[in-house]
């Protein structure tokens, strides 16, 4: 899928950057990826609250196979076709898929430890006690 075709697609939500990954595209907006590009169908991140308006499309999960056969099923859900003619519609799909990737990236960091290295000067005094 053609970038340009990308940007003038999400013209109603705002500025997103695309970006290439693995064999598709990543669509991100504030450096938060919130939607995937595979085989020239996008796909939108969900959880399970937003996860029905999906379901009652008909929409599916995106999925693939890895490389020891195991079907790996995400939780990004592509795109309801109706949505890529109406750009306001889409907008606000967009807006629900971003929070749901915000929300998601707010709880990785917050359950990431910290990677803040030791003040030197501290452990030095400690270890002449």
């Amino acid at each position: 899928m053609d970038a340009d075709f990308i940007h003038d697609l999400f013209g109603a939500f705002g500025r997103v950057d695309v970006k290439r990954m693995f064999s598709g595209q990543g669509i991100y907006a504030d450096s938060v990826i919130f939607a995937i590009v595979s085989g020239d169908v996008i796909y939108f991140k969900t959880n399970e609250t937003t996860r029905p308006a999906f379901e009652r499309e008909h929409a599916t999960p995106l999925t693939f196979t890895k490389k020891n056969g195991q079907r790996m099923v995400t939780s990004y859900w592509r795109l309801p076709e109706r949505l890529y003619d109406d750009p306001d519609e889409l907008a606000q799909w967009a807006r629900k898929a971003l929070g749901v990737a915000r929300a998601k990236a707010a709880a990785k960091s917050a359950n990431k430890p910290s990677r803040a290295k030791p003040d030197k000067k501290k452990a030095r005094k400690k270890s002449r006690l």
